[in-house]
């Protein structure tokens, strides 16, 4: 690939020739999941019956919203990150202005990779709230959000939907604490997380009958044909998910099915599988309670609250930025 052609390149086709060119496991990142059609899927996924975790997710945020209101008090400004369509959202921000007369309507900034997603947000929440979407990423998003705000009252973050176990265990510590730095002391962090549970029931909420999730999987492939002039065969793609014990993870990967060579045009590069060979394209960890409440201490928050759903363990909890 040459200096010229590098410079026009997107940071998805970027990031792909990094990531098929790992030696020992070709890995993708999963924020590239999320085009319009892999964001469809996505909701899909979250009304499957093996997947649990988000009907646990939404239970926990309706059962609970006049709670979390009570324990944040009346704000100004909500942000969250990964937003999605916002559905699982409304109780929350239906329970907090009820909560803040005084402030209504406060502002709900949803960030989101998807702009089809923030559009739906929109549309879902704009009675509630007055809402102003983010496009970017959870980072880059939340620092627009912390450079217009223009008062120092509470806000709340949210970051439902277990998507901190999307990130690397060992840099979890390292994105809270930047996420904290984003704030200000007082603010308050709304996180859900998955717990670890039975191996076969997290498995199937990862490898659905209807094959969903593997159309989603399969979908980051199709994205590199679209986009990056890629010429991969999904039909010699198969999806797997994998529990992780040591790492206490669900691992998506998609399998080469047969040796085979995949060249991308925009990249100007070939990439070799060998049969059974994978890309690792998605880590789903599950946490422990406790675990959780360190990793808060460890970056910044005290551990406020928490509520538990008990037919899928799911945790919701919130956090309070430390000085």
């Amino acid at each position: 690939m040459s200096a010229s052609v590098e410079l026009q390149l997107s940071e998805f086709a970027l990031d792909v020739a990094e990531g098929l060119s790992l030696p020992g496991q070709k890995k993708l990142q999963p924020r590239y999941f999320y085009d319009d059609l892999g964001s469809t899927l996505f909701e899909a996924i979250t009304l499957l019956p093996e997947y649990g975790l988000m009907r646990a997710d939404e239970r926990i945020l309706r059962r609970h919203a006049r709670d979390i209101a009570s324990a944040v008090g009346p704000l100004k400004l909500v942000a969250e990150l990964g937003s999605g369509s916002g559905r699982k959202t409304a109780p929350v921000l239906h329970a907090l202005r009820e909560g803040s007369p005084g402030f209504d309507p406060f502002l709900y900034r949803p960030i989101d990779i998807s702009e089809t997603a923030l559009i739906s947000c929109d549309k879902e929440l704009s009675n509630t709230a007055e809402v102003k979407i983010v496009c970017a990423d959870w980072l880059d998003g939340l620092a627009e959000v912390a450079r217009e705000r223009n008062s120092i009252s509470p806000l709340l973050l949210l970051f439902l939907g277990s998507s901190i176990g999307n990130l690397d265990r060992s840099s979890i510590v390292e994105f809270l604490e930047r996420v904290r730095s984003l704030l200000l002391p007082g603010d308050f962090f709304l996180l859900g997380a998955d717990l670890v549970k039975d191996r076969e029931r997290m498995i199937a909420a990862y490898d659905d009958a209807l094959g969903v999730t593997a159309a989603f999987n399969l979908n980051l492939l199709s994205r590199m044909n679209r986009e990056l002039g890629a010429n991969f065969d999904l039909r010699e793609f198969a999806h797997q998910a994998r529990w992780n014990e040591a790492g206490r993870r669900i691992e998506m990967h998609l399998l080469a099915k047969r040796r085979q060579r995949v060249f991308i045009n925009c990249l100007e590069m070939a990439f070799q599988f060998t049969a059974g060979e994978t890309i690792w394209t998605e880590s789903s960890h599950k946490f422990t309670e406790d675990e959780l409440r360190s990793y808060a201490w460890g970056s910044g928050f005290r551990p406020v609250e928490s509520w538990t759903d008990l037919e899928w363990p799911f945790t919701e909890m919130l956090w309070r930025a430390e000085p």
